[in-house]
């Protein structure tokens, strides 16, 4: 299969996949337990906390299994695997998307989401505040974000990938992926804005 960019070579994703692809099935064990975190995460981030998460993983594994033989390392593996992600993601919002939600208010790791929106430049709420009209507030200027607007900005502050990343994710270009941050941001501090400005003193 033709030798595998100098950029990739100590990617061990895409050495497990190689090997996988060679006939080394423990090497697809290795996949799924060193991703299976991640793409739970992913799912939870831009879907809610839909019960079907695990299968939704699930069924990103099973796509790696098809693709076994016709897989060239030309991105990052977890890269690759985000691009599978986010097609199975958008037919899932698809199929329900009265469904899509995001949860109580904070990520896998317990920080709020108010940090995880970052340079928004949306002031946090007064501490008077209930904490349910917060959540209520962020959960729905979040979930209301255009599909590529919500996987662009999940993948840039979550995940923290860079804007070449995240348009190989969305084959879109570095460019437009820049803009589609820019408006989803600017799209969250029109929506929160009425919200805080009518809470805070």
């Amino acid at each position: 299969m033709g030798t595998v960019s100098q950029a990739f070579r100590d990617d061990p994703g895409v050495r497990w996949m190689l090997e996988y692809q060679r006939g080394d099935e423990a090497a697809f064990d290795r996949i799924v337990e060193a991703y299976s975190g991640q793409l739970y995460a992913l799912f939870t981030r831009f879907l809610g906390p839909v019960p079907e998460r695990e299968d939704l993983v699930q069924d990103v594994f099973l796509r790696v299994i098809r693709a076994r033989e016709r897989y060239q390392p030309t991105a990052r593996y977890s890269t690759w695997l985000y691009r599978i992600a986010f097609n199975i993601a958008v037919n899932r919002t698809q199929r329900g998307a009265d469904e899509a939600s995001l949860d109580d208010g904070t990520s896998d790791d317990g920080e709020p989401l108010w940090s995880e929106v970052g340079d928004t430049r949306v002031e946090l709420p007064s501490e008077t505040l209930e904490r349910g009209d917060v959540v209520s507030a962020v959960r729905a200027a979040i979930a209301s974000l255009p599909e590529a607007q919500r996987m662009a900005l999940v993948l840039a502050k979550y995940d923290e990938l860079p804007y070449a990343e995240i348009a190989v994710v969305l084959r879109s270009s570095e460019k437009a992926i820049k803009s589609l941050v820019h408006r989803a941001r600017e799209n969250l501090r029109v929506r929160l804005a009425p919200f805080l400005q009518q809470e805070l003193p």
